[in-house]
């Protein structure tokens, strides 16, 4: 009997094994067949014109080429100055009053009295050869003595010598842009006073680096922004390209033309972001983090028949979250192949791969 007990409890137990194992041995393989490859998210090789953005900071300032230096007529006292530096002013506005100092205005008066002499002497002159006391070249000379002193008044009329005091008035309308005279202050002819700027005429001076000027040319596109205020942009092109390194900010200096209809809501001396942009070409595209490893180092992981491959890469230049790339091999890489993009860490050449869930 006990043996009977016995032999019945071991075909239970063989039983209860016999459909246990089976169980256990397809989780195991399960459990195997993950472990022995990677999940990962992958992405499309892709081809995309591509080129790099040159960032360069500089200031706004009025255009050289539309900038008036207003100089003093001539030598005098700055009895009133009506303006200031940085002033709006419209043409015919008040700028100086000058009181004419008192050599100027002697020079004045004694061209005045050459030209009362000159004329005497003409009229004595055309009396004595009418008279055969005096010759026709005589009369010629006494002419060519009257024209000058004529002339030579004239050009002191013409500098306002003969008023005791000018009052200079704007040219044009403009921006004050230097200011180099005060109230009270005794010049000298010529004296420059001031500097007025047509403000419709502006442009933005950029500091670029000297290495990279053989990649810059007139014509290139430039997008600015302003630094302390990131919603005004302007699409604009180099207008001139400096051949001198600046001996303050030690960079090059490149010019950027601001078009008339977006000079309204510019400010002299607003502080630029230049984002030049230069030449695009075709090239191999993937997004970034497909990339692994830098220079010499730096590959990515393709996927074809669920195989992960490695191909070293050279990478060129990244645009947003994609970045240039092309393969030291001929043909390893081609538009429209997978690349690994998440779980490329965990790969190996060859290794089998699984789509992430």
């Amino acid at each position: 009997m006990n043996n009977l007990i016995r032999m019945h409890l071991c075909a239970a137990v063989l039983g209860i094994s016999s459909m246990t194992i089976p169980a256990l041995s397809q989780a195991e393989e399960a459990a195997n067949v993950d472990a022995a490859s990677a999940a990962v998210e992958t992405a499309t090789v892709t081809v995309k014109q591509v080129g790099e953005s040159l960032l360069a900071y500089g200031v706004l300032d009025p255009d050289p080429d539309q900038v008036l230096s207003l100089s003093l007529p001539h030598a005098g006292l700055i009895n009133r100055v009506w303006v200031r530096a940085g002033q709006r002013i419209k043409n015919g506005d008040k700028l100086l009053e000058v009181v004419t100092s008192p050599d100027s205005r002697m020079q004045y008066l004694q061209a005045q009295s050459a030209v009362d002499f000159a004329t005497r002497e003409l009229e004595r002159s055309q009396r004595l050869l009418k008279e055969q006391l005096a010759t026709k070249a005589q009369v010629d000379a006494a002419g060519k003595s009257l024209r000058d002193a004529r002339d030579a008044l004239d050009a002191l009329r013409k500098r306002g010598l003969d008023q005791s005091k000018k009052t200079m008035l704007a040219p044009m309308d403009g921006i004050v842009t230097r200011l180099d005279v005060s109230q009270g202050q005794r010049a000298q002819a010529d004296t420059t006073a001031m500097l007025i700027a047509d403000e419709n005429r502006l442009i933005a001076r950029l500091g670029v680096e000297a290495e990279d000027l053989g990649r810059l040319e007139p014509g290139t596109p430039v997008t600015l922004s302003s630094v302390f205020v990131p919603g005004i942009r302007v699409e604009s092109r180099i207008r001139e390209v400096h051949a001198m390194i600046d001996p303050d900010t030690h960079l090059v200096e490149v010019l950027v033309a601001i078009p008339q209809p977006q000079v309204d809501h510019l400010v002299l001396g607003s502080r630029i972001l230049g984002r030049i942009r230069l030449p695009t070409h075709t090239a191999l595209v993937v997004p970034r983090s497909a990339v692994l490893g830098e220079g010499p180092d730096a590959c990515v992981y393709t996927v074809a028949q669920g195989k992960a491959r490695r191909i070293t890469v050279r990478t060129g230049i990244e645009q947003a979250d994609d970045i240039e790339i092309s393969s030291e091999i001929s043909g390893a890489l081609k538009a429209g192949d997978t690349v690994v993009t998440l779980g490329n860490y965990e790969l190996q050449d060859g290794m089998d791969v699984r789509a992430a869930h």
